[in-house]
């Protein structure tokens, strides 16, 4: 598998080297030693799990540069980009995603509506540097990732995890007086579509949250009437997020992409491109706002990938369960005002890898997580 995984990172090294011209190239692909300057005391950070799965053949390989447009062209170059994420654990959106937030390769049912066992970077931050809950925000896209923020670890948990914002259910809860028709964006789970009913209790809460991002239901709702996608809710919330409560630390998990298990490829690729957008339009946002601007690292990265069209059993595009090389190989890119800008790292990491560093940029201890620190963006 590793042999194929470098293939795979040299493919994406020439392809980025013809992406952005040689003379940036050249200096892409020297990783110094050096460490970056000092962060600044109360840094902000962003991460966006790239989700639902995206091979290197529709994104960084040579037959994917026309569906990552803005990624190539806004955001590589201002980046660290590691080209070989490993991830050695179980290949589900909710459990990934979940080991992306504790540093931990999470073993639970996928499909199961638990928390994590281990600690969240939401936790490790609000314990360690005193944070309240609106400082730290989960935007998820779906009922199943109910329970991401905060894990039911003995030693953290009870009240230190994030505000999670699950936009398909503040949609619910303002469609209640709406006629419009909003069903391809309450679809709750490309693989098990079923939704459950808010109940009294959660309606409570979701004006709570409401009120506390100061959001107009009936902005929300005009919004919702031209977005394509439940990804294009998740920015909407994020950017009023931002604009409205500027939280810390800010964790925005899409999913568009995983409409690849309708079989449709035309659709995964357009969602890819939606994501791309996405990822660089939010970028643009951070540059826009005072809150943020010169003081916030952006980690963007797929949860996993998606099986090879020559793996036995794994449909190609449409599924993500063989454990072969596409399916576990992804990439990141991190970039802020301390992060080295035009830099590609080819040595393996691991996905676990990304709460230690996170932790570390932001003054606290992961104490459980199994990964070691991304040295080149510190």
């Amino acid at each position: 598998m590793f042999r194929i995984s470098c293939e795979r990172a040299i493919s994406r090294r020439e392809f980025l080297r013809s992406a952005v011209g040689t003379g940036t190239a050249a200096a892409m692909f020297f990783a110094s030693p050096l460490r970056a300057a000092a962060l600044p005391p109360t840094p902000k950070t962003i991460v966006v799990t790239f989700g639902g799965g995206a091979r290197d053949e529709e994104t960084f390989a040579p037959e994917g540069q026309r569906y990552i447009p803005r990624l190539l062209a806004e955001l590589i170059p201002q980046a660290t980009f590691y080209t070989q994420v490993v991830n050695r654990g179980i290949l589900g959106h909710y459990v990934a995603n979940a080991g992306l937030a504790t540093g931990c390769y999470e073993t639970f049912d996928n499909f199961m509506p638990i928390a994590p066992s281990n600690p969240t970077i939401f936790e490790y931050y609000r314990r360690d540097r005193q944070r309240s809950a609106s400082d730290v925000w989960v935007i998820a896209p779906s009922n199943g990732f109910d329970h991401i923020g905060e894990s039911n670890h003995t030693l953290y948990g009870h009240g230190l995890g994030a505000t999670v914002v699950l936009p398909k259910q503040l949609l619910t809860l303002a469609n209640h007086h709406a006629v419009a028709d909003y069903d391809q964006l309450l679809r709750d789970n490309y693989e098990s579509p079923i939704a459950s009913p808010l109940t009294a209790k959660r309606q409570d809460s979701l004006h709570g949250m409401a009120e506390l991002m100061k959001l107009s239901m009936d902005d929300f709702l005009a919004h919702a009437r031209k977005s394509q996608s439940p990804d294009e809710l998740s920015l909407y919330i994020a950017q009023h997020v931002m604009q409205t409560v500027a939280p810390s630390l800010l964790w925005i998990t899409l999913h568009d992409i995983d409409i690849a298990h309708s079989g449709a490829f035309s659709l995964y690729t357009e969602a890819i491109t939606r994501t791309d957008s996405i990822c660089a339009n939010l970028w643009k946002s951070v540059q826009s706002n005072p809150e943020y601007v010169g003081k916030t690292n952006l980690f963007i990265l797929p949860d996993f990938g998606r099986d090879s069209d020559m793996s036995p059993g794994g449909n190609g595009f449409q599924h993500h369960r063989t454990g072969d090389a596409l399916s576990r190989t992804t990439w990141l890119m991190a970039m802020g005002p301390n992060i080295r800008q035009g830099v590609t790292v080819d040595r393996p990491v691991q996905s676990v890898d990304l709460v230690p560093t996170l932790a570390h940029l932001l003054g606290c201890n992961a104490r459980f997580s199994r990964g070691s620190l991304l040295t080149e963006v510190l």
